[in-house]
């Protein structure tokens, strides 16, 4: 597209410039009137908090996103530059998106002055407007707003000329959408600093009697106040941001199943990976058992990063096994999931003392409730008495994340029940047992079922060696 090149080529166009602001509303009308998605990607959050931005939006408030980890809403915030112009003309050269009609900064006015209509146009993508800030103790004033440049003044400038400032984030994020994450962390003194910006829309920088009458949409992001003991949001400046919008965690199973499969990597390049759905409801389940677990810090939040990171585990340790045993397609099994400290420590917080062991032995403990509750929607415990009976003769059943799915079929041919309701359960999670994949689904299969019986007190659980063998 031939865009304007010049001021006066600008002028001749017509083109209407609007504010930040008045640019994302009419964006967003365009978008819910075609019926675009808004988030591509977020799950979950369509009746909840979109609705919450939309309104934010169409109020042209500033916002804060507050809610606990792995929520996100760093994620949501970054897509926020999709309500931004493709692209937006500015004076050539200027560090402040200088509106053409209307510059705030010294260069951009003398040039302009100087030039007139032959002052050269850019055009900036929308990308370049969008500016983020992790905040952290040690950010400073001159970080966010601007500072005195001593190498400009060391080469010449005197410390009244404007041209001798360095600008901050903020004002180079002019015309554009400005974050700061992790707003609490911010010091409150360099949280006073923002007022202005967020209320009269103007930085100051120093002592210079110069005022950037600057074109912002402000967005933040925060943990709740009571779980960020390292500092607060002080109360003026929450007052002046428009819409605070709470997130929230998958308020289904199913949501969350959802939100790791979107995002999870369990597409393996080397071997066929089949997960039957009772396995990622075991993995879902788990991590929505630590949100009310008396053992974990709720102040802190469990993330869904616990289950995308489980989820990709599990996967992994069935990729090893078909390495090791040579097979394929292969099935995650319950055995797999024995693995998965490692991804979920550092996932959750401790409520109580943090001794070695400890945080292991509360992630086992979640894991044997998840395939309780999971267990629990498949199948009614007490219809496996003949089952149970058949342990009772002081027969014994080996499992193990080492064990080939041939190996499984023969040990199911000797346990005609077990290899019933192992069919019925496949069947009812929508998985198919045929072809190749019979066998693998078959061991998944029993292999959940004795681990529920197991978490039922309906049969004793013996590992050794990384064997485990079930029995009355």
């Amino acid at each position: 597209m031939d865009r304007p090149r010049t001021l006066a080529d600008l002028k001749a166009s017509n083109y209407q410039i609007v504010d930040v602001k008045t640019e994302m509303r009419r964006n967003l009308i365009r978008k819910l009137r075609e019926g675009e998605t808004l988030f591509p990607g977020i799950v979950g959050y369509d009746e909840t908090v979109i609705p919450q931005i939309q309104n934010a939006v169409l109020s042209k408030h500033d916002m804060l996103f507050l809610g606990l980890r792995g929520q996100a809403k760093t994620r949501m915030l970054r897509m926020l530059v999709h309500l931004l112009d493709d692209v937006i003309p500015v004076v050539a050269g200027s560090e402040v998106n200088d509106n053409p009609f209307t510059p705030v900064s010294r260069l951009a006015r003398d040039r302009l002055a100087r030039d007139g209509d032959a002052s050269p146009i850019e055009w900036v993508g929308r990308e370049r407007r969008y500016h983020e800030k992790l905040a952290t103790p040690d950010v400073t004033i001159a970080d966010l707003i601007g500072e005195i440049d001593m190498i400009k003044h060391a080469e010449g400038r005197y410390l009244s000329d404007e041209m001798t400032m360095h600008y901050g984030m903020i004002p180079r994020t002019n015309r554009g959408i400005f974050c700061i994450n992790e707003l609490p962390d911010l010091s409150p003194k360099i949280q006073v600093g923002l007022f202005n910006v967020l209320e009269e829309r103007d930085v100051q920088i120093r002592g210079f009697p110069v005022r950037l009458e600057l074109d912002l949409c402000m967005v933040f992001s925060a943990n709740p106040e009571d779980y960020t003991n390292r500092g607060r949001i002080v109360t003026p400046l929450k007052d002046r941001i428009g819409s605070v919008i709470r997130t929230h965690y998958p308020l289904t199973r199913e949501l969350g199943i959802a939100i790791t499969d979107a995002n999870a990597w369990v597409d393996r390049e080397n071997v066929s990976v089949v997960v039957p759905r009772f396995m990622k409801e075991v993995v879902e389940e788990m991590a929505r058992v630590a949100r009310s677990s008396a053992a974990i810090n709720q102040q802190s939040g469990v993330s869904v990063r616990m289950s995308i990171a489980n989820a990709e585990n599990m996967v992994s340790n069935a990729e090893r096994r078909a390495f090791l045993l040579n097979e394929s397609p292969v099935v995650p099994r319950v055995s797999d999931l024995a693995n998965l400290a490692s991804s979920s420590r550092g996932k959750i917080e401790l409520t109580m003392s943090d001794d070695d062991g400890q945080e292991d032995r509360v992630i086992q403990k979640l894991l044997g409730e998840a395939v309780k509750n999971v267990f629990g929607v498949y199948f009614d415990a007490k219809s496996f008495k003949p089952l149970v009976e058949w342990f009772e003769n002081g027969q014994t059943f080996a499992v193990g994340d080492r064990v080939a799915s041939a190996e499984y079929m023969k040990r199911l041919g000797g346990v005609p029940l077990l290899k019933k309701e192992a069919m019925q359960l496949l069947e009812k999670s929508g998985a198919s047992a045929n072809g190749a994949s019979e066998s693998a689904l078959l061991a998944s299969a029993a292999e959940f079922i004795l681990e529920g019986l197991h978490v039922e007190n309906r049969l004793n659980k013996n590992t050794k060696s990384g064997q485990v063998s079930y029995k009355r």
